[in-house]
């Protein structure tokens, strides 16, 4: 026992020694020496000999019961004692909608307009070649189907025109007050009711032009006269329950 105790003074001597020389080694010349050494001898000649850690393994009174893990230990580790693979943590998703969340910026239209202009030259594209099945097609089921989606592109294409005409609108409007203020004069701000009258005008001058005047007028009086019968029946219904025919 003595000879160990006096042999652990010695061991500390040497290594103070070789750390004394080390110290005065340049960075390139340690590099070189961990390459020639070996970083494993090279760290115990450093730092020491690592300490091991022993691993108790896990006893059973009877091979048939269930081993009993401790509760202290992590989860990682019951994976290694039991000789499986670590569990994997399962990141939670949190889905996003872009429309209400703040990072994805602010709704504009003209950015929205300007970036997703190369939808209506898609749509174009699917209506030329829609018409083209249309006129090799023979089954009349997938005809509807073909004629229900170049009606519906036409409408699409349409209502984008409408949209487009109605902005430009409101911008020159808009242009015309800046410049009605620059001038120093009082700009004119247009009624809802005016700006309606003008929006009926510029539509009825447009069906003229498409010589659908006729249809549309027939359509409208068909709405206006089934609306007036609802009307007089809902009176006359009305009437009968107040005078107590009806309950």
């Amino acid at each position: 026992m003595s000879d160990g105790r006096e042999h652990i003074p010695d061991i500390f001597e040497e290594r103070a020694v070789i750390r004394e020389k080390i110290s005065t080694l340049s960075f390139e010349d340690l590099l070189k020496m961990k390459e020639d050494l070996g970083s494993k001898l090279y760290n115990e000649t450093i730092f020491g000999p690592s300490k091991k850690i022993k691993q108790t393994g896990l006893k059973r009174e009877n091979k048939n019961r269930p081993r009993e893990i401790s509760s202290k230990i992590r989860r990682k580790q019951i994976g290694k004692e039991l000789n499986t693979k670590d569990i994997a943590v399962v990141k939670k998703v949190l889905p996003r909608d872009p429309r209400f969340d703040p990072l994805c910026g602010q709704y504009d239209d003209n950015i929205f307009k300007r970036n997703y202009k190369f939808v209506n030259d898609i749509r174009k594209d699917e209506k030329k070649q829609l018409e083209k099945e249309l006129k090799s097609c023979t089954n009349t089921e997938r005809k509807k189907t073909i004629k229900f989606l170049i009606q519906r592109i036409d409408n699409q294409i349409r209502e984008e025109i409408k949209r487009d005409a109605e902005h430009g609108k409101k911008f020159e409007e808009k242009q015309n007050i800046r410049d009605q203020l620059k001038k120093g004069e009082k700009p004119v701000f247009k009624k809802k009711s005016v700006k309606k009258l003008e929006g009926l005008i510029e539509r009825f001058e447009e069906l003229k032009k498409t010589n659908k005047l006729r249809k549309h007028i027939e359509r409208k009086s068909k709405k206006l006269t089934s609306r007036d019968r609802k009307k007089i029946l809902n009176e006359d219904l009305r009437r009968l329950k107040r005078d107590g025919f009806v309950t």
